[in-house]
């Protein structure tokens, strides 16, 4: 599934491309994770689009007198297209512009989703209960360490909640914990604040070098010109079972949680 990197990568990529235009309407071809909205054409038609903004694994598309809002599923991506061609199997949704350009939701397994709210969009009942953003001030040690405080749950699950800290899916918390040298298999309640500090720090880190990377490309992730992410050829852990750990070179192992696989380094991480 996309996370952070892979979906901001994504809005920059797309935004100075489509910031300002005049919306045509839009084209709906198949049915994705719920029902595209009724006459969304009709709503976003002559629409001016505002600015292209990220909350969490949602883009905004800020159409002025309502939002856009899209998610990328487990396999979405979006290209913008200055010259539109026709569509393929996958390509299911059209954001379309006066100029004859057009911005395309590809989604082979359709987990994704188009959604537009009229009112304050940040108060949508998927936006409503996102937590911290990893990039703002007010994600810290301190943040981490009080919310985990009683919980059960293991540190990697706590990190990949959304309740808590939005956009670090199973990549990026496995790549984390391991920097913070942080087991994934501890309970997120019996961590100290130290350590939340570091861990913090390693969020930021390796989200801030997928970003530069331009996120994971692991099977579907395109960029909004078609090109795949890089950060994949620089992960530590993830995906690397049974691979010397390339800090101590005990080999990396790999455990289910949660259903989702986690890599970790049984002498780095405690």
């Amino acid at each position: 599934m996309p996370e952070l990197p892979e979906v901001e990568t994504t809005r920059r990529g797309l935004e100075p491309h489509v910031a300002g235009k005049k919306i045509a309407g839009a084209a709906v071809r198949q049915m994705l994770r719920w029902p595209v909205p009724e006459n969304l054409s009709g709503e976003i038609s002559g629409c001016t689009l505002e600015g292209l903004s990220r909350r969490g694994k949602y883009l905004l598309f800020d159409c002025g007198k309502g939002t856009l809002i899209l998610h990328l599923g487990m396999s979405g991506s979006l290209r913008y297209l200055r010259d539109p061609v026709e569509p393929l199997k996958h390509d299911h949704f059209d954001l379309c512009f006066e100029d004859g350009s057009l911005v395309r939701m590809r989604d082979p397994r359709r987990f994704g989703a188009v959604l537009w709210e009229k009112g304050n969009v940040l108060s949508h009942p998927l936006l409503a209960d996102l937590g911290i953003e990893p990039f703002d001030p007010g994600f810290s040690g301190e943040a981490l360490y009080r919310l985990s405080r009683g919980r059960t749950v293991s540190v990697k699950q706590f990190l990949m909640d959304h309740h808590v800290v939005v956009g670090v899916g199973n990549i990026y918390a496995s790549e984390s914990l391991f920097r913070a040298g942080i087991s994934p298999l501890r309970t997120a309640g019996s961590i100290a604040l130290s350590r939340y500090s570091r861990l913090a720090e390693a969020v930021r880190e390796t989200l801030g070098e997928a970003l530069e990377a331009g996120g994971s490309s692991l099977r579907d992730f395109l960029d909004s010109s078609g090109n795949p992410g890089y950060f994949q050829h620089n992960h530590l852990v993830y995906g690397r079972s049974g691979f010397p750990c390339l800090v101590c070179s005990m080999p990396i192992r790999q455990v289910k949680q949660g259903q989702r696989s986690s890599y970790y380094c049984p002498k780095c991480q405690k």
